[in-house]
């Protein structure tokens, strides 16, 4: 899937800072890799977790939940197994200091300065402020109220669900790790962004999240929003050469869902 390109701008830059070579991905080998991630959470969302429902006790929506709770960390896992496989498949070691660089988990480099960490870091925060005013923006398509976390949480069953359930609480917890550290950022901004110059030149991080958006077949009516996500987190992870830009923008929202949920169990 990989391919050798003429040296970008991009991976000039990059082979000025890092020893670690990142090969460039030609076009199938992107959207192969995107299809590993999408196709497996379609099919556990869609057609798994309607047949765990049935198993799963409850009053309203909570098998529903209980089942996408469950199908969708498995999904999730599944990314970070297939990022690290696709990393030792390139680098031929797990080695942090060689996935460190591999996936751009180093700390953001100022374009301007050439300054990495420090200050660098406050541009965390006007970006989580948009990603999240990005989010009310276009909540447009409402989503299946059988799969609508947020009004299960309002509902009196909801809360009868989680009041005391420590492990339920534990399982959304790892979801959420999944989901914004080490699964769909890791793998979308660390692994797949840094591969896409070679195919898409300077507009890669606009492929990535028109690709980022399409991934999210097991929640459609999330789309809109996750197209503006890319100037919040994939354009920031490209500008700043740190995939941490983007989970960390990412993750803002899980840690004030952990919290808010947290209220409900104890």
């Amino acid at each position: 899937m990989s391919v050798t390109y003429p040296l970008t701008a991009t991976a000039r830059y990059d082979a000025a800072v890092s020893s670690v070579e990142i090969q460039q991905l030609r076009i199938r080998g992107i959207l192969a890799v995107w299809a590993a991630a999408a196709l497996p959470m379609a099919v556990l969302a869609w057609l798994v977790a309607p047949v765990l429902a049935d198993r799963f006790t409850g009053d309203g929506h909570v098998p529903m939940a209980k089942a996408l709770i469950v199908s969708l960390t498995i999904g999730m896992v599944w990314q970070f197994i297939l990022v690290a496989t696709l990393v030792r498949r390139e680098q031929r070691t797990l080695r942090w200091s060689t996935v460190r660089e591999a996936l751009w988990l180093r700390s953001p480099r100022s374009p301007r300065s050439g300054r990495s960490g420090g200050r660098v870091w406050l541009v965390v925060i006007p970006l989580i402020v948009g990603f999240t005013a990005a989010q009310e923006l276009v909540a447009i398509v409402a989503s299946p109220e059988n799969r609508d976390f947020a009004t299960l949480l309002e509902s009196d069953v909801g809360k009868a669900f989680l009041d005391g359930a420590f492990g339920w609480y534990g399982l959304i917890l790892a979801m959420f790790l999944f989901n914004t550290v080490l699964g769909e950022e890791l793998l979308f901004r660390g692994y797949l962004l840094p591969r896409m110059n070679g195919a898409f030149g300077r507009r890669d991080w606009v492929a990535n999240g028109l690709l980022f958006a399409g991934y999210h077949l097991h929640v459609p009516w999330a789309i809109p929003g996750t197209l503006l996500e890319m100037f919040t987190t994939a354009y920031p992870t490209k500008r700043y050469r740190s995939a941490w830009i983007g989970i960390a923008v990412h993750s803002a929202q899980s840690v004030f869902l952990g919290i808010l949920i947290l209220t409900l169990v104890v």
